[in-house]
């Protein structure tokens, strides 16, 4: 057989598989040729350009920038957005990929653990409807207090639970609690532990990342900050994950001994095998911490922000490997 005659097989292969939707049986008895060969010869079509796939989305990504970040910052799941012309676009955009992303892995989990925030309540809104056997939402922290708002956490499990038909446990009590003993004593009350025993057997969460300014937009975690953070200086802070303070070197600044937040142990939350967050942009310099020093496994983000953290990184020499 001639290279045009090989040429013209492969395309009358592709119309026949691609535009007739042959099934490959019936292509196997036209032209006579094993389910091997059919398959070779789309793989080949394909791979001479005689075939041209385009996906249509609306979700475009960078993956350049998402390679260069991805390597330097040492995060597997990195997710860059190209943003719409259109500015009112924007939002819709990162939060209905970041549904899209974040279903895909609940549809490999049993307990998915949810914080609270207007990007988590975003992307939960944005969710379509699945079934799922076995599936708990949980809180693994206390209530924000905003009561007011539609993203306190109890609302989050809540609605995120009413997408799969599934179950929901929740923490009736708020994020921190400055006393002690209070705090110890309140996790061993029967309305707590389920959801702090579901929150151990957490496969994944989603979080948003925060600033100071998420502690001081609460009145009453305004006005406590020195009691609810003893002996951090909150000029230190780089952004807030799981309700704790953190500083640009990637370090909590908050130690085990002085922890008022009402949740499960902050290590056993770096243990739980995936954790989401959706970044915003006010949280740029956060996300950069957060990415260098793992407290994330996947992280959803614009272009716009992924261009911050990256040139933040390069300003402040605080990566390694940023162009």
């Amino acid at each position: 057989m001639t290279d045009k005659e090989h040429t013209l097989l492969l395309a009358s292969i592709a119309q026949d598989f691609y535009l007739s939707k042959l099934p490959i049986s019936d292509i196997m008895k036209k032209y006579d040729l094993s389910r091997y060969l059919i398959t070779k010869y789309l793989d080949e079509a394909l791979a001479r350009g005689i075939v041209d796939i385009n996906i249509h989305t609306d979700y475009a990504r960078n993956a350049k920038l998402e390679k260069q970040l991805s390597q330097a910052l040492n995060i597997k799941h990195l997710y860059i957005l190209r943003e719409p012309v259109s500015p009112s676009k924007r939002q819709g955009v990162l939060t209905s990929f970041a549904a899209h992303q974040v279903q895909a892995a609940i549809a490999q989990s049993h307990v998915v653990g949810l914080s609270w925030g207007e990007t988590v309540f975003a992307v939960l809104d944005a969710f379509s409807r699945q079934e799922a056997d076995d599936l708990t939402f949980t809180q693994y922290l206390g209530e924000n207090m905003k009561y007011r708002s539609s993203s306190g956490s109890m609302r989050m499990v809540q609605k995120a639970a009413s997408s799969y038909d599934a179950g929901y446990t929740t923490i009736p009590g708020p994020l921190y609690i400055v006393n002690d003993q209070v705090r110890q004593v309140l996790i061993q009350e029967p309305s707590m532990t389920e959801a702090f025993e579901n929150a151990t057997q957490m496969d994944m969460l989603l979080s948003g990342l925060g600033t100071i300014e998420s502690i001081n937009a609460i009145p009453a975690w305004r006005s406590a900050k020195e009691a609810i953070f003893p002996g951090v200086d909150l000029d230190q802070v780089a952004g807030m994950a799981f309700g704790r303070p953190y500083d640009i070197n990637g370090n909590f600044l908050i130690d085990q001994a002085n922890d008022k937040t009402f949740s499960l142990p902050l290590e056993q939350i770096l243990q739980v095998p995936r954790r989401f967050a959706v970044v915003q942009a006010s949280a740029a310099l956060g996300a950069l911490r957060a990415l260098r020093w793992g407290f994330f496994t996947d992280m959803i983000f614009t272009e716009t922000i992924a261009m911050k953290v990256q040139k933040l990184g390069s300003t402040l020499n605080l990566v390694d490997g940023l162009p």
